[in-house]
């Protein structure tokens, strides 16, 4: 798949994945300048029928939290049954103002908000797959229920939970863009340039949000 344009119709959906109050400035992981996505968002969700919201929604106490790991700093990665884990500041804990999705979205058409990350022992970046790679958010299910075979995928970060999310659309046959200017990222010693080249491996279509309006238009 190489074809930047995308004709949007019922059966695509808006991923807005984790624009939510930890992760933007002042928030406890902060992706830099986070708030930005914001008004983009805003700008090309009335262009989308479905619109589907993920929330990382971590008990207190959750296994990625390098509070959970005495000795282990934030950002050391360790290895969990499931694999490697890269541990993160406490973020994002149920039912904390800082997990709330931020106010400033304007998505009153959306259709779905997906909690994930709810598992103790488990972190959960994709929005389809949890970390161990076999346990389903259900979240494809219910696209393949709406008759949904197309997303384009838009919030933070980048190179975390929108590049998983991205690559498990791709490799589950949904034909997937990545709207760039409408994601930002962490990039922890070049993980940007690794998850992108990682999406592009995938089948992963980037686009600004200019192209996907122009595409709308033509």
């Amino acid at each position: 798949m190489a074809d930047r344009s995308i004709a949007i119709g019922y059966n695509t959906a808006l991923l807005v994945v984790d624009v939510q109050n930890d992760f933007l400035p002042q928030g406890a992981l902060a992706v830099p300048r986070g708030d930005e996505v914001i008004p983009v968002i805003n700008q090309i969700a009335p262009l989308f029928q479905q619109v589907v919201i993920t929330q990382d929604w971590h008990p207190a106490g959750h296994s990625s939290f390098s509070s959970s790991h005495p000795g282990y700093q934030d950002y050391q990665v360790i290895d969990m049954p499931y694999g490697p884990q890269c541990l993160w500041p406490d973020h994002c804990i149920q039912g904390s103002v800082g997990a709330e999705l931020s106010n400033g979205l304007s998505l009153p058409h959306a259709r779905l908000i997906l909690r994930k990350g709810v598992h103790q022992s488990i972190d959960s970046y994709s929005a389809f797959l949890e970390a161990d790679r076999s346990t389903s958010t259900g979240l494809l299910a219910w696209l393949q229920a709406q008759g949904i075979d197309q997303v384009v995928i838009t919030g933070l970060a980048t190179d975390f939970c929108v590049a998983w999310t991205a690559i498990d659309a791709a490799q589950a046959g949904l034909a997937t863009w990545v709207v760039e200017d409408a994601c930002r990222a962490i990039d922890i010693d070049g993980s940007l340039q690794r998850a992108k080249l990682a999406m592009q491996d995938a089948g992963v279509i980037f686009l600004t949000s200019q192209q996907l309006h122009q595409g709308c238009e033509s």
